[in-house]
């Protein structure tokens, strides 16, 4: 993205949070360093896409703690969004399928300019605004790995004409025009192939790799990342610590044999269908920020 970017270290203890309606997740814990990738692993309907939004201040959580670049959490929910933008999630980002991939380029830069850049970037000259415009949109594609060209209509392409891949990059790009520290995806692994899966989860590493550190919910966490397990919770007894769902550093995913892998793959992408409601429904119940 035009150079790396200054990561935040994101700690969590007997992390939860609870609704009208239960427990969406609770006893998460987890330590990552700065430039980590980060996933967030489990069956659609364990609180996956709420644990992303509370870190990344978007949630408010219930019970436990977590930091992000120094900032606790809930406390200090605003400074958290303030260096962490997200990606994919169904029911927050939808991106618009009649507006051309140009279209939500440039309104995403124009509202960075006027909502996450100081005043004085507002009262430069308008072709010096231009020029700075150009070079995040720029840099942004890039990082995500989307080519204009290869698109059927160059930047005119309409997003519903953008094949799934396609709309997770343009998604992440504009996530990544406010070059935030904390990165968050949902759905990263969601109705790809092996190898779309393989490409997305290389273009994440190398977003990681400059200094963004990254947060990805999906259903198989590959090796060399700091798993986070999210799963059915039960309720602990008054007074009692949670216990932690993630170990405190990278972790391999468990390896599996093809014909297993491949026997649940249609079960497990038919299940995260779901994602979009349990979003939209935790935002009901926990208010979102």
């Amino acid at each position: 993205m035009g150079g790396t970017v200054a990561g935040v270290g994101v700690t969590a203890l007997g992390l939860g949070l609870e609704g009208p309606r239960g427990w969406a997740f609770r006893g998460v814990s987890f330590e990552a360093e700065p430039g980590s990738l980060i996933t967030i692993e489990g069956p659609s309907g364990t609180g996956r896409t709420c644990l992303l939004l509370a870190l990344t201040g978007r949630m408010k959580s219930t019970e436990g703690t977590a930091t992000v670049g120094g900032s606790a959490l809930p406390k200090r929910m605003a400074a958290v969004r303030h260096v962490s933008a997200v990606a994919h999630v169904p029911g927050v980002t939808d991106l618009e399928p009649a507006l051309t991939v140009a279209e939500h380029l440039h309104e995403r830069a124009l509202l960075q300019r006027r909502f996450g850049d100081s005043l004085r970037g507002l009262l430069r000259p308008r072709a010096e605004r231009k020029s700075e415009e150009r070079l995040r949109i720029d840099a942004a594609l890039k990082a995500a790995g989307l080519d204009l060209a290869s698109l059927p209509k160059g930047s005119r392409t309409a997003v519903r004409d953008l094949e799934r891949p396609e709309a997770l990059r343009l998604s992440l790009a504009l996530a990544l025009i406010g070059r935030p520290q904390l990165l968050g995806v949902d759905d990263t692994d969601l109705k790809l192939s092996d190898a779309e899966r393989a490409e997305i989860w290389a273009l994440l590493r190398s977003v990681a790799e400059n200094g963004t550190t990254v947060v990805a919910v999906c259903s198989e966490a590959p090796a060399g990342t700091v798993v986070v397990s999210t799963g059915p919770t039960e309720p602990a007894e008054p007074g009692e610590p949670t216990a932690p769902t993630a170990p405190t550093g990278p972790t391999d995913a468990t390896d599996e044999a093809p014909a297993s892998r491949d026997a649940k793959q249609d079960v497990q992408e038919d299940a995260q269908e779901s994602d979009g409601k349990e979003a939209a429904d935790a935002l009901a119940e926990a208010g979102r920020a």
